[in-house]
């Protein structure tokens, strides 16, 4: 099939989402197990024991211990507002931030930091203007701050207008909740649907009714997953994730010319994207490259760089290591396919 469908399906009895690309399948969601946290979810809750050495501070909440990075001027046995960020690896407390966002389609709102912005991926002057119009004339809570995301630019004003209210309501409701008493989940983390409807790109089809993944070859796809190889036009990258990192194989294949290894490097690093979030995977990344020049690795962290750009999950280039490895630092926003469908 050509163009691009959104599917809403149950795996292993939990919601799951899939965005099919051209016939390829492009990304997946799945909720967690019920035992983990999500992220995005809002707790209030009661500061425990600091961290020494560390900086931090374990925060307690009805489902268990979240880990505050920083954790200055809070006393334990204080009170706060407190998000999930991320997932944590398992038996591990889930990194959280007191710094609150409320993420929508089209806006993000920021509690405790003022300003209505519009993202700067929004050129086009006449459509900004018509933009700023709206967000300017949305009532907003004192100490609110707004930004428009990229999905407004073609959205109706409309559609725009009743997702800011909509938003704006839901923040107001939580951040007036009161800041003693018990902890307690304020917010629950969004869904595997809610991700996909929120951030994925607006599809030419939808399919939403039960068996969806198997009408459309989903469940097979899914299945070549749990083979960490994946092949390219030329070689393939396997992708293996370990406790402690992911470990990427680039391998040229047969091709022995003396562009192969460039090509072939080039190829991976613009699949390793998509091969990393369809398989939940992240955290600190190391990429064996084929055999590469030192004078073409430019080419290779360009690559690199503009196709985890277009991925959304925030990857950052670290360096390379005196062996000639690539590092990147991956945020874990979703859990490795092995937990969620072991």
């Amino acid at each position: 099939m050509k163009g691009s469908l959104i599917l809403f399906d149950q795996l292993k009895g939990r919601e799951a989402a899939a965005r099919v690309l051209n016939g390829v399948l492009d990304d997946l969601l799945i909720d967690p197990p019920s035992d983990r946290i999500r992220p995005g979810a809002i707790y209030r809750a009661k500061a425990g024991r600091p961290m020494k050495g560390q900086g931090g501070m374990i925060l307690e909440t009805p489902d268990g211990s979240l880990f505050l990075r920083q954790g200055k001027n809070i006393a334990q046995g204080d009170t706060v507002f407190a998000q999930v960020s991320t997932y944590a690896e398992r038996g591990k407390a889930a990194p959280a931030a007191l710094k609150i966002l409320f993420k929508s389609r089209y806006c993000m709102l920021t509690p405790g930091a003022a300003g209505r912005n519009i993202s700067k991926a929004i050129r086009d002057e006449e459509r900004r203007v018509e933009l700023q119009e709206i967000i300017h004339g949305i009532e907003l809570a004192e100490g609110m701050g707004l930004v428009l995301r990229t999905a407004a630019e073609d959205a109706d004003d409309a559609d725009v207008v009743a997702d800011l209210e909509s938003v704006a309501e839901l923040a107001v409701q939580i951040m007036s909740e009161p800041r003693g008493g018990a902890p307690e989940k304020l917010l629950e983390g969004p869904s595997a649907s809610e991700i996909a409807l929120r951030d994925w790109p607006t599809p030419d089809g939808f399919d939403q009714d039960p068996g969806s993944f198997t009408r459309h070859g989903v469940d097979d796809m899914i299945d070549a997953l749990r083979s960490p190889e994946t092949p390219l036009s030329e070689g393939s990258i396997v992708v293996e994730g370990t406790r402690a990192l992911v470990a990427v194989d680039v391998n040229s294949g047969g091709n022995t010319s003396m562009a192969a290894g460039l090509n072939t490097n080039v190829a991976a690093l613009r699949a390793l994207p998509r091969a990393l979030r369809l398989r939940g995977l992240g955290g600190q990344i190391v990429v064996d490259p084929a055999p590469l020049p030192k004078r073409d690795r430019r080419r290779v962290e360009d690559a690199a760089k503009a196709a985890f750009r277009q991925d959304g999950i925030e990857t950052n280039f670290v360096g390379w290591t005196p062996l000639g490895h690539m590092e990147f630092l991956r945020k874990r926003e979703r859990l490795p396919l092995k937990e969620t469908l072991p």
